[in-house]
């Protein structure tokens, strides 16, 4: 029988990266005409932040990998190991999108395209964090499956820091994962989770060491233990070192080889337990489980996506000029002084913006 082709048009990807591995049995072993779709954001120069080119991208991608009948599950993952995703391309955000309200509307259309496209994917889908996952980068991490993380991976968001709000799936699903207390406070403060930390609070299933000494794995050596561990003895929370300690790990990190291969290995140790049951009844499965993110998301993302994009022409015009013109020790407005500005009534226009940018900050600075 010749089978039809349900994809909407066939895809030459640019600026994301779609393959077929072979999918594994539990000895590690390459199963016959089975395989796994592995979708890589493909910008590492900029922690691999999304453009409007990628989301088109990966959109697609998803909805390829979804239809392919050869295909157990789904790896969205990264090049390099800096980075999973840090959210969309803010270069783009400050050149293009600041102050054009009209098209981040389309923008965000196309973002709200991308996480629905995760969650309504036919195949299990697994986020392969191969290092920061931030902002929008954690929201469509969260809109994954499962999450297998490099133990050298951070968490979190960035939204009310520079202009935005978290509200691309962060505010939908974080406390689905987490409970509100925990998720108030990374949504609000912006302070990043490290792997352990976002293990402990049920982000993520599982972490693994990605750093050699020696030849030999160790752990994060930037993460102190708060004695909690887990059945197998690992350390399940921990948090940033500091003083001398701190500038010890660093030391070891600047000696140490990054291998990423314990991450591949978990990815596909898992995948080769899905490999093992019904797929019809494991996507059912998945889907009923998804219902709980869904449940949220359909019900406020066109809303959210209409207040970001009236928000083109005050916080997030200021926050994204800040972040792409600022220096790489100050990309952030000057909040209190906007505070003050607001509470005198003064209107947002393009006096604010200069007065409360880091580059104002600077001149201000060398008068005083």
């Amino acid at each position: 029988m010749e089978l039809k082709d349900h994809n909407l048009t066939e895809t030459k990807y640019k600026e994301i990266i779609f393959e077929k591995h072979p999918c594994l049995d539990a000895n590690g072993k390459k199963v016959n005409d089975l395989y796994n779709a592995w979708i890589w954001l493909n910008n590492p120069k900029q922690f691999n932040s999304y453009t409007t080119g990628a989301v088109k991208e990966i959109i697609l991608a998803f909805a390829e990998a979804s239809n392919d009948r050869s295909v157990v599950a789904v790896v969205f993952t990264a090049v390099g190991d800096k980075a999973f995703c840090t959210g969309g391309n803010t270069k783009e955000y400050a050149e293009y999108y600041a102050g054009n309200p009209q098209e981040y509307s389309q923008y965000m259309r196309l973002f709200n395209d991308m996480v629905s496209a995760i969650l309504k994917c036919e195949k299990p889908v697994i986020c392969r964090v191969n290092g920061m996952r931030i902002g929008g980068g954690q929201e469509i991490g969260m809109a994954c499956d499962f999450s297998i993380a490099s133990d050298m991976a951070r968490f979190g968001q960035a939204g009310p820091k520079h202009g935005s709000a978290p509200i691309g799936g962060a505010t939908d699903f974080l406390p689905l994962f987490t409970g509100i207390e925990r998720a108030m406070m990374s949504l609000t403060l912006c302070e990043p989770w490290t792997a352990h930390q976002a293990y402990y609070f049920g982000v993520i299933n599982e972490i693994v060491p990605v750093l050699k000494v020696n030849e030999n794995f160790i752990s994060n050596p930037m993460v102190v233990a708060d004695k909690i561990v887990d059945e197998f003895g690992k350390i399940i929370f921990g948090t940033v070192k500091t003083g001398d300690k701190l500038k010890e790990a660093k030391d070891i990190i600047a000696s140490a080889e990054i291998d990423l291969s314990m991450l591949d290995a978990a990815v596909n140790k898992l995948i080769a337990k899905l490999l093992h049951t019904f797929p019809n009844c494991l996507h059912k499965t998945i889907s009923e489980v998804r219902k709980f993110k869904l449940e949220h998301w359909d019900k406020n993302k066109e809303s959210n996506r209409e207040w970001l994009a009236l928000n083109m022409m005050t916080e997030a015009k200021a926050g994204f000029k800040a972040f792409n013109e600022g220096t790489k020790e100050n990309r952030e407005v000057d909040f209190i002084k906007l505070r003050q500005l607001l509470a005198e009534g003064h209107e947002w226009d393009d006096e604010m913006q200069k007065i409360i940018s880091p580059q104002f900050q600077i001149i201000d600075n060398e008068k005083d």
